[in-house]
């Protein structure tokens, strides 16, 4: 009984072919590649595209797309072996229990609410600011009081009070979430507008409670939806590319490397150093594709699908960020790209492609709402998975008698989500997110190289080739981009990590399934 227990293989198979209280096997390979595209293609595609361009990279940032898609790359193909061998819905976490012990598999678990949960929460807040955007277009403005939450991030680290700079006839002034109270209320009067304080994000809220429901009745339903929407984004997305390069500026793409600048605060940007500093900040809009092998307990033919599941969504992902990156900075000047709507501010530098912009905010709304579905679809099969460990309460492994869907699961994620998504400030936790799923990613790559070693002899549907080579290449490109990570980011996720080892201390390690059944053997 303790940190280092491990699950036996033998007994995760058995646990993945008892259909008895389990969930409802019905997705197949197209579903599974549907729902990796669903939660890659969204702000990546859409926002950090132009900003990484812009600060950091120029035209270069493709080969960061390159840089990152191989990482993920890397570390996919040894999440495809393991998903392959344990067809589990807990992802990293079973994996790390099967090769590692408790204690790893419970630090990952817990690193995985910060890649599913917050990530939920935070893209939902994106979503927000696209659709209401779309909505005042066409003359509907919601009341700016209730399209924002009431506290936001300054200069990185200070809270303060968030207020929106709103003119007469309903649309914002100026973006006054970057200010202090008294700047806002100062500038926005000198707009000629009035500066509204924030009490709840409530078109973010509405959006998290509609999937809910939907993760809820079925995830059937719920994948017929995301494969809708994804078709939507990508016939939107190859419209782009398609024509955008009709009208590419090739002056644009030189120095296709920009030289490096010193910027004032001694940093650089650009330069071959800024195409490896834009790696890790373009790494985010991979963040999900893992979000596939939570959904193992419902493929129909996990060993194949999964995989195919898991690479085919990556490969198809990188190529489309490599073209759109081309055509983006290809189009305008990376310089100009540097703003909240860079696909937009592309469009907007050749006239003839302005039917498109409107295009854009629709594919940015179906974009960002399929990586949330799949977001709140991960995290309560990574519960379900605990809970039935014993490591969580076991009303996270709660299955509803008719949907066959972790109800009681979701609706907890569900509600938690509406809640920082609606009240609480975001400006800390993209970077949280990350690290949180490298720690995943470089865990999942050392765990196959170890289970290699210790047990060369289990049966292994899809094989992780040049083993230890891809392993050592994903753990080590994963690491790399966790050291990026700014040294605030690496004390949260101290206080995040130090919460979880003292729930897993106080609750986890005295009700854990394996630790019971081994301290009875003694």
């Amino acid at each position: 009984m303790g940190i280092w227990s491990k699950k036996s293989i033998v007994a995760l198979r058995a646990e993945a072919d008892s259909a008895e209280g389990g969930l409802k096997r019905t997705l197949g390979a197209l579903n599974l590649t549907m729902l990796g595209i669903g939660a890659i293609i969204g702000a990546g595609i859409f926002v950090l595209t132009g900003t990484a361009a812009a600060n950091f990279a120029g035209p270069g940032v493709s080969l960061s797309f390159v840089l990152a898609g191989l990482a993920c790359l890397f570390a996919g193909l040894c999440y495809a072996e393991f998903a392959s061998m344990i067809p589990i819905a807990g992802s990293a976490y079973t994996y790390s229990y099967a090769t590692m012990g408790e204690g790893v598999a419970w630090f990952i678990g817990w690193n995985l609410v910060l890649e599913y949960l917050f990530a939920a929460s935070t893209v939902a807040v994106g979503w927000s600011g696209y659709f209401s955007a779309m909505l005042n277009e066409v003359g509907i403005h919601i009341p700016a009081a209730f399209a924002s939450a009431p506290l936001t991030v300054i200069n990185g680290h200070e809270v303060v009070r968030a207020f929106t700079c709103v003119g007469a006839d309903g649309g914002t002034l100026m973006d006054a979430t970057t200010q202090a109270a008294f700047v806002v209320r100062e500038a926005c009067s000198a707009a000629g507008g009035t500066a509204v304080e924030g009490l709840i994000n409530l078109p973010a809220v509405a959006l998290i409670l509609a999937l809910t429901f939907l993760l809820v009745r079925g995830v059937q339903e719920s994948a017929t939806f995301n494969n809708i929407v994804v078709a939507i984004k990508m016939i939107i997305v190859l419209l782009v590319i398609g024509f955008g390069f009709m009208y590419v500026n090739t002056d644009n793409w030189s120095p296709f490397i920009p030289e490096m600048v010193t910027n004032p605060d001694g940093s650089t940007k650009y330069g071959m150093a800024g195409v490896l500093r834009a790696a890790p900040v373009v790494f985010f809009s991979y963040i999900g594709f893992d979000a596939v092998s939570t959904a193992a307990q419902e493929a129909k033919n996990p060993q194949r699908d999964l995989p195919i599941g898991m690479i085919a969504s990556l490969l198809i992902c990188t190529v489309l960020y490599i073209l759109m990156s081309l055509v983006m900075t290809g189009l305008a000047p990376y310089t100009a790209l540097g703003v909240p709507h860079p696909v937009s501010a592309a469009l907007e530098a050749v006239p003839q492609l302005k039917w498109l912009e409107y295009l854009v905010n629709i594919g940015a709304v179906a974009g960002l709402s399929s990586v949330v579905l799949v977001m709140l679809m991960g995290q309560p099969r990574i519960f379900y998975t605990m809970s039935r460990d014993g490591l969580l309460p076991k009303v996270f492994a709660k299955v509803h008698p008719v949907y066959q869907t972790p109800a009681a699961s979701t609706w907890i994620v569900g509600i938690i989500a509406i809640i920082i998504a609606g009240f609480f400030p975001l400006g800390l936790l993209g970077e949280l997110v990350s690290g949180g799923t490298l720690a995943a990613f470089a865990t999942v790559c050392i765990g196959v190289w170890v289970l290699r070693a210790r047990s060369p002899e289990l049966e292994r549907p899809f094989k992780t080739p040049l083993v230890p080579l891809v392993p050592i290449l994903g753990a080590g490109a994963t690491l790399y981009m966790m050291y990026q990570l700014p040294g605030l980011t690496w004390a949260l996720l101290g206080a995040w990590t130090a919460i979880g080892m003292t729930t897993y201390f106080v609750y986890g390690m005295r009700n854990s399934t394996i630790g019971k059944q081994e301290a009875s053997r003694k």
